[in-house]
């Protein structure tokens, strides 16, 4: 009878997590590139040889940019690159230029959505 319930529990001890893991809303990139969080708001972070772009998603859904505004300094290869991000569609924010990329390439972004206070954020490129 011992074993029998012990069983049972460790087997209902292992089915939770996995209940609760598929129950996690996903985090990955929707368009590529890498996500960093502030709360709930998720950023993902695509940065291009010619361009730098940054969506907003609140709770897996699209949050407009209008109004927001961010800046970005790439460090990469011993240089530094700052950029001003601007609202560039429904959720996402971009700047154009010449942006080093590569593995080891950090980001540092601030960026600032109407009504929210300030967020920072840091990637590393892969």
């Amino acid at each position: 009878m011992k074993k029998t319930l012990l069983a049972l529990l460790c087997t209902t001890s292992l089915l939770n997590p996995i209940a609760y893991a598929a129950d996690k809303h996903d985090h990955g990139a929707k368009h590529g590139g890498i996500v960093q969080e502030a709360g709930e708001t998720e950023f993902p972070l695509v940065v291009k040889a010619d361009s730098m772009t940054l969506y907003v998603f609140h709770q897996e859904k699209p949050l407009a940019t209008a109004g927001a505004k961010a800046e970005a300094t790439l460090h990469a290869g011993g240089n530094k690159t700052a950029a001003m991000l601007t609202p560039a569609g429904d959720n996402k924010l971009a700047a154009q230029g010449s942006f080093k990329t590569g593995v080891g390439a950090r980001v540092a972004v601030a960026v600032t959505l109407p009504g929210k206070p300030e967020a920072k954020l840091n990637f590393r490129l892969k």
